[in-house]
Order: C-alpha cells, then structure tokens, then sequence
C-alpha cells in the first residue's frame, strides 16, 4: 500500500497528466497504491464510498440485485478505468447501490475522499477528466438497456464470449454467470451454447468455453441472419 515508486501511475490516465504539477503532487501524495484479491468485496449497497478506486491492474465486476432478488449484471472496470457508480456516490454523497468483486487479483489507486472533493472543487481539468470517464461509463449502460430490449440473446453471447475470452481463446464462465450478465435464464445459455457448438464454433469443459471458430462468431455478431 505504499505509493513510492508509483509516481508514474498518474500517466496510466488519460487526462490526469496534464495536471499541473502542484496537482499532480496533491493527487499522488493523497493517494494510495492497494493491492486486492480475486473475489473480494470492494463495495456492497448500503456503504458509503470513502474512496475512488481507479484500476491499474486486474477487473472489477459490478451487479445489481433487483427487488426480486434476481442479479443484474452491469459492467466491468478494466485497467485505466473508475466506477461510475462509486463515482457518482463520492459526488452525491451517496451510499451505493450495487455490489462491486474483484473478478482478477487487482491493483489500483485509492483516492480519498478529501483528495477527491478538493481536486473537483478547485481544477476544472480534474472535473473535466472524472466527468468525460462518468459520461462514457453512462453510454455503455444506455446501450447495455438497449441491448437488452432489442437483442437476441444469441447475438449477445456471441459477443461476451469474444469480449470474455483471454489469449488463448479461453472463457472461465460458468453458464449460470453468463445467464447474469445477459439477463436471461442459465438454460436459455445453455442451449444456446450447445448450439455454437454444434456449428463447430466452440468446445465446452466445466466452468469454461473454448473458442475454436472465433472468427466465425465475429461474422454471425456482424451479421447473424448471414452466418
């Protein structure tokens, strides 16, 4: 958790390097390298944020539990990224309202939130760079609602599995979690992927997906009444 030899972190962010340096010195040394296994709770709903994490390492899976108990994927915080949600909490003086897991080991910057209300009080650039990050964050959930309104869910998978899949086209995903993040139920993921791979285009193992065919699913996503 010690932040020495971690000045350089500032430049993993668009916008913060062109901070003046009297800034940059306040937002490094307020701040705070953590280091954060897999599967910890970061934030639940109920707690206040008394830091904004900004990921240097590692993902960060973000869900929502509805009033019938159901969870609801939202999205992920990759490297380079903030928490829209934890954002908006630390400005409206809000408690949060979803739950946050390390899905990888992470590192990240934990700004305080003193740090925070001074810097968007007094730099126009800093309000600037968490404002851009909370509008695009905002935009991937609008078309988050419209894909769910408007996609078939065949088209949806196809696309998380290329967006979940590592180097070597490896899904670690368990039907039940893939069912969460597109809003559907595990079976209508299962049969589904049972139909990918009757078209040769995947290979299933427990609790994970191979893409054999990654290219073929790109075209059926660009154009799945073609494919």
């Amino acid at each position: 958790m010690d932040a020495s030899g971690e000045a350089s972190w500032i430049e993993r962010f668009e916008g913060l390097s062109r901070l003046p340096q009297d800034l940059r010195d306040e937002l490094e040394n307020g701040s705070r390298i953590v280091s954060i296994p897999a599967g910890t709770q970061i934030f639940a709903p109920g707690q206040s944020p008394e830091h904004l994490l900004m990921l240097l390492e590692g993902t960060v899976r973000v869900q929502q539990r509805s009033d019938t108990g159901r969870d609801v994927f939202l999205y992920r915080v990759h490297a380079g990224d903030s928490c829209v949600l934890s954002t908006a909490c630390m400005l409206a003086f809000e408690e949060n309202t979803a739950d946050g897991t390390a899905e990888t080991d992470i590192r990240a910057v934990a700004i305080p939130r003193a740090t925070f209300d001074s810097l968007v009080a007094h730099s126009a650039m800093f309000r600037e760079f968490v404002f851009r990050a909370y509008s695009r964050r905002i935009t991937d959930l609008l078309t988050l609602v419209d894909d769910l309104v408007s996609r078939r869910v065949d088209v949806r998978l196809a696309g998380r599995l290329l967006e979940l899949a590592d180097a070597r086209g490896r899904v670690h995903a368990t039907h039940q979690v893939l069912g969460t993040e597109l809003g559907t139920a595990r079976e209508v993921i299962s049969r589904t992927l049972a139909e990918f791979q009757r078209r040769g285009w995947i290979e299933q193992a427990r609790g994970e997906i191979r893409l054999v065919e990654a290219d073929r699913i790109s075209a059926f996503l660009r154009g799945p009444d073609a494919a």
